[in-house]
């Protein structure tokens, strides 16, 4: 009853967050204002540091299975990142959420891309020729993956962007929905700490 009652917190904090971020875009994109609301939608993503779960309260993920490919269309499976510290996030180009924590998924990236027990999945059902063309715009040498198949139930999800941070032994330590400041201390030292593991 407490953990349903939590999700829908949970749920409800996304949705509004969502909006926020949604009329921040707007106002960048469409008003004489847009350079001072690029600074100030970047100072607000810096407080909207996710959540992390308390590691007794973690759920395990428990199937792997989700087919996808990678950029160079080889077939690429979840599966073969199990075991690794995996940094999982949903998103589409048209997304402006997942437009604004782009610029601080590229930051977070950047610090462990070199790291071989981390695995930084970021999928998508937009078409190949559309995210190439957004990243080469944006600079951002992110790794798109583009969904082949049904996620695992534990990373279903009907709203864009989900973020989830998944330890070696598969203990979700992050699970949030909506845009949020990736590139936190609070993520990095969970990271770090799973890295541990």
């Amino acid at each position: 009853m407490e953990q349903e009652t939590q999700k829908k917190a949970s749920k409800k904090k996304s949705w509004i967050s969502n909006i926020l971020f949604i009329g921040l875009i707007a106002a960048v994109l469409f008003t004489p204002l847009g350079s001072k609301l690029k600074i100030l939608t970047s100072k607000l993503m810096a407080s909207f540091s996710p959540s992390v779960q308390k590691v007794e309260k973690r759920e395990r993920l428990t199937d792997y299975q989700w087919q996808l490919t990678d950029d160079s269309n080889q077939p690429f499976n979840l599966s073969q990142a199990q075991g690794k510290v995996i940094f999982l996030n949903t998103w589409a180009t048209w997304c402006p959420p997942c437009i604004a924590e782009m610029p601080i998924m590229q930051d977070l990236y950047n610090k462990y891309r070199d790291n071989p027990d981390v695995v930084f999945v970021f999928a998508t059902t937009d078409p190949k020729p559309t995210v190439d063309k957004f990243m080469a715009d944006k600079g951002y040498n992110l790794l798109a993956y583009y969904i082949q198949s049904a996620p695992p139930k534990q990373l279903a999800s009907n709203t864009i962007p989900i973020t989830f941070l998944i330890g070696k032994k598969g203990d979700i330590a992050i699970r949030k929905v909506g845009a949020a400041d990736w590139n936190s201390r609070k993520v990095t030292d969970t990271i770090d700490q799973l890295l541990k593991e």
